[in-house]
């Protein structure tokens, strides 16, 4: 809302881990990414997928790539089976040990029966299982003596069971929230068996417990590629440590930025967005003299001494870098288009990313009773598009009810509240202003692309056949009744893309790309589409490349492009291009999200190195 770009494609979900993948269907509006967890985005490239084929040079095991490639990775046995394996050999000799009645009230012995009979290991074990009894009997301290006792008689070249007996002890003093402690024993465990899971994920809790971050990152992310993302309760970890650690960097690196502006073709797209936009409108007859431009490309001058007449003007001539100088001028002045000096500067610190600086002009310009409704309408729109872009649900509703109040007959509220209402799943009161903006301006061709989207999308996650077709069917009716509407068609590709009908999405995209060839974003979709369809990842990269050449502030274009080069394993690389992508970010939101991939690819780099796994490549 506020910012969904003329003839724009939608942002595509999650990249599939490998090619051939489903791809679920996503939101229609770049400005408020919906992309899924970061753990999916970028760890997912390591998630086992059937192969295409049945195996995928498996031999017909049926197994992916990564899945073949785990034994290779060595994964040391942890415990059990060499406890069996020491069992077998011990014979009855334990068994008179570990059948012993059961104290839950006395300490650890001291000294255990037999002992001339047992080897020290024997006594490790057995004080171990003792441990484990008071363990399950919910006597900790008692545990953790006899997991002590275990430690100090395992022989030190026992690594196995010592890290068992180390990792037993961090799981007593996890029940006694000791957190310090059971990182310093899972550290021991990981250090006596590098790939020992349970003790890997434990220390990453107990990380977590602790705020230590990052280091709860690396570890998770360990146990997520040991396990071969199987694990709910890992991903689930790796998903919640990756959004906090986004969530923090953003914050101050937001707070720093530099602001930056967008490409004039974004400028352009988000202001088509608008009908009822007082402030986009050209300039009147009158309002400017018909004299030339100095040597130096400055704006005409305009029959008023006006601030906000000059900043029209530099906007009707691309030249956006003056816009929120001039408007400020005629602020100043309280000149006679003050409130449209307000909306306009307001409008433009949104684009280049300062909603800080945006909120107190759209505040003023809403409390102008005496200001044209419309003006006030449009602030109001904007500062519901910031609200949501913030999280902010709530707010951003109650700004769109009041601009609908305040201006009953403005389309754009219809229009944008329906995106809003897409967000929030709120498919069927989306699609009820979707109707009320085309009953108001019947050429509407982007509210009534965006209907088909809505539609197109209740019935696709209802797994409804038949109403799935009827939406397909007025994707047809809306790109034969405009043919110029290059929203249209990119739309439309997302669906036939789910659809699986891939060679026609491609055509679509050819048809955005004829209309408005200078949209990075649809070069991004197409290049993605080639992927999937074709597995052709050369293809795929020279248009994602394409796209960057046209647009080099296409944040979207780095951001997938940091994804594929996770999935080629080429993680330096991602984390170069994730990090281009972050200086062009327009919203703490969007820039926390990208934190995350970017950190979520640097952790996979650190396991790698540490546990010597080559990263899965596509």
């Amino acid at each position: 809302p506020g910012g969904a770009a003329a003839g724009s494609a939608p942002p595509i979900p999650a990249l599939p881990a490998f090619p051939g993948c489903p791809v679920t269907p996503s939101l229609p509006f770049r400005p408020l990414p919906s992309r899924g967890r970061p753990c999916e985005r970028v760890m997912a490239a390591s998630k086992p997928v059937e192969a295409a084929g049945g195996g995928g040079g498996g031999g017909g095991t049926g197994l992916s790539r990564w899945q073949l490639a785990l034994p290779r990775w060595g994964g040391l046995p942890v415990g059990r089976g060499v406890e069996q394996a020491a069992g077998r050999a011990r014979g009855n000799r334990e068994a008179l040990v570990t059948r012993q009645p059961f104290n839950a009230r006395g300490p650890c012995p001291a000294a255990l029966p037999s002992s001339e009979v047992l080897c020290p290991l024997d006594r490790a074990q057995a004080a171990k299982n003792k441990g484990n009894k008071y363990f399950k009997a919910g006597k900790y301290e008692q545990a953790i003596q006899c997991y002590t006792e275990a430690i100090s008689l395992c022989p030190p070249e026992k690594n196995l069971d010592l890290s068992t007996f180390y990792q037993n002890r961090a799981a007593a003093y996890e029940q006694l929230q000791k957190y310090a402690e059971v990182a310093q024993d899972c550290t021991k465990a990981v250090e006596l068996n590098p790939k020992y899971v349970k003790a890997l994920f434990r220390r990453a809790k107990a990380h977590e417990k602790l705020d230590n971050k990052k280091e709860c990152l690396e570890d998770v992310t360990a146990v997520c590629i040991l396990e071969a993302f199987q694990n709910q309760q890992s991903m689930l970890l790796a998903d919640k440590v990756l959004k906090l650690l986004g969530k923090e960097k953003a914050k101050e690196k937001y707070k720093n930025r530099e602001p930056l502006m967008p490409s004039p073709q974004f400028i352009k797209s988000y202001f088509s967005s608008f009908t009822d936009d007082i402030i986009s409108q050209p300039l009147l007859k009158g309002e400017k003299s018909d004299e030339d431009k100095d040597k130096e490309g400055e704006a005409s001058e305009v029959k008023e001494n006006s601030g906000y007449l000059r900043a029209k003007q530099y906007m009707e001539e691309e030249n956006y870098d003056k816009i929120i100088s001039e408007s400020t001028k005629e602020i100043e002045a309280k000149g006679k288009y003050m409130a449209e000096a307000l909306l306009l500067r307001a409008t433009f610190y949104l684009l280049i990313g300062n909603a800080n600086a945006a909120k107190p002009d759209l505040d003023q310009v809403i409390s102008m009773e005496d200001a044209n409704v419309k003006l006030r309408a449009n602030a109001l729109i904007k500062r519901g598009s910031m609200y949501m872009q913030q999280q902010q649900p709530v707010l951003s509703t109650q700004d769109f009810n009041m601009a609908a109040d305040i201006d009953p007959q403005n389309a754009d509220v219809y229009h944008h509240r329906g995106q809003l209402k897409i967000l929030l799943d709120q498919i069927e009161e989306a699609v009820e202003d979707f109707d009320e903006c085309i009953r108001l301006r019947p050429d509407s061709a982007l509210a009534q692309a965006q209907k088909c989207f809505a539609l197109y999308r209740q019935a696709y996650t209802g797994n409804n056949p038949l109403p799935v077709q009827v939406a397909m069917k007025g994707f047809e009716d809306v790109i034969n009744k405009f043919p110029k509407c290059a929203e249209g068609y990119a739309l439309y590709a997302q669906a036939l893309t789910d659809q699986q009908q891939f060679g026609k999405a491609d055509e679509m995209y050819d048809k955005c790309i004829d209309l408005e060839p200078d949209n990075a974003t649809t070069y991004v979709h197409k290049g993605l589409l080639q992927l999937q369809w074709k597995q052709d990842l050369d293809k795929g990269l020279e248009l994602i490349s394409k796209a960057i050449e046209i647009d080099n502030k296409c944040d979207f274009a780095y951001e997938t492009m940091g994804t594929i080069e996770v999935q080629r394993g080429n993680l330096d690389k991602a984390i170069e291009m994730f990090n281009k992508a972050i200086n062009l970010a327009k919203s703490e939101m969007e820039m926390a999200h990208l934190y995350s991939l970017c950190d979520a690819a640097y952790a996979q780099t650190e396991v790698a190195k540490k546990y010597g796994l080559k990263p899965p490549t596509l």
